[in-house]
């Protein structure tokens, strides 16, 4: 279960944050967490959870350990400030900053080579699953972002499915809808890196992940875990969503 801070916490709000959510999930055990704040507030959130059942990971990286790439940040650096994930291609990056499956299968390799899980997302806009253009984005994605990727490469990546049209809308996929997604990506892993792999591969749901849904969505057999926004900013929301609570 992973959280996507984005744009949002101070390093004395993220102190904050997990003075409060830690003990909240301290007897957790079924699954990992992590939490993914802003650059300036990792380092806060890495001594704020030592020694405890919390992970932190960073929202994106560059694919170079260091050089004249003013206002980047490596995968080398974040792996010495203690970090052990980070956000791979969220649709925030594919939008705005015109991020590529070149650049996703450039960052994963960075990420891999620093020890750092790459969470790497796909989704499709309104108008692809309005028109019936699922799979031909989504399978795009992971032929050019994925797939080129070694298999062992490939075994140490979380997949996150956020349908675009569900981000910070309210809006979320039906489990079911949720659930045929998740099948088809899982399909797309084992056609490429063989059944094993597929089965796996952690494939999360991102796409307005709250309390009261996430207990229906992580029944369905393909949804392995979730990477919340909005809802993960909030101690006792993330809590609830980590244990399933409504």
């Amino acid at each position: 279960m992973a959280g996507n801070w984005k744009m949002y916490k101070t390093p004395s709000e993220t102190r904050a944050f997990f003075d409060a959510f830690e003990p909240l999930v301290a007897d957790v055990t079924d699954c990992d967490i992590a939490l993914c704040p802003p650059y300036l507030s990792l380092e806060a959130a890495v001594a704020a959870t030592e020694g405890s059942n919390i992970a932190i990971g960073a929202q994106n990286l560059y694919p170079g350990k260091e050089g004249a790439f003013t206002g980047e940040i490596s995968g080398h650096m974040l792996s010495a400030v203690g970090c052990k994930y980070v956000i791979v291609a969220h649709s925030e990056r594919r939008e705005y900053f015109n991020e590529s499956e070149a650049d996703v299968v450039k960052k994963v390799r960075a990420a891999l080579e620093y020890s750092l899980t790459p969470i790497v997302c796909v989704g499709e806009k309104l108008q692809d699953r309005e028109s019936g253009n699922t799979e031909t984005v989504l399978g795009g994605q992971f032929d050019g972002g994925l797939a080129p990727l070694t298999p062992e490469e490939f075994s140490k990546v979380v997949i996150a499915y956020e349908p675009v049209w569900a981000i910070g809308t309210g809006r979320t996929a039906t489990p079911e809808i949720a659930q045929a997604t998740h099948k088809f990506l899982r399909s797309k892993v084992e056609a490429k890196f063989g059944a094993e792999a597929a089965a796996a591969t952690r494939i999360l749901y991102g796409g307005s992940v709250k309390p009261d849904n996430v207990k229906k969505l992580m029944s369905e057999d393909d949804i392995d875990g979730a990477l919340v926004g909005g809802a993960s900013l909030d101690p006792k929301s993330f809590a609830a969503i980590v244990k399933f609570q409504a």
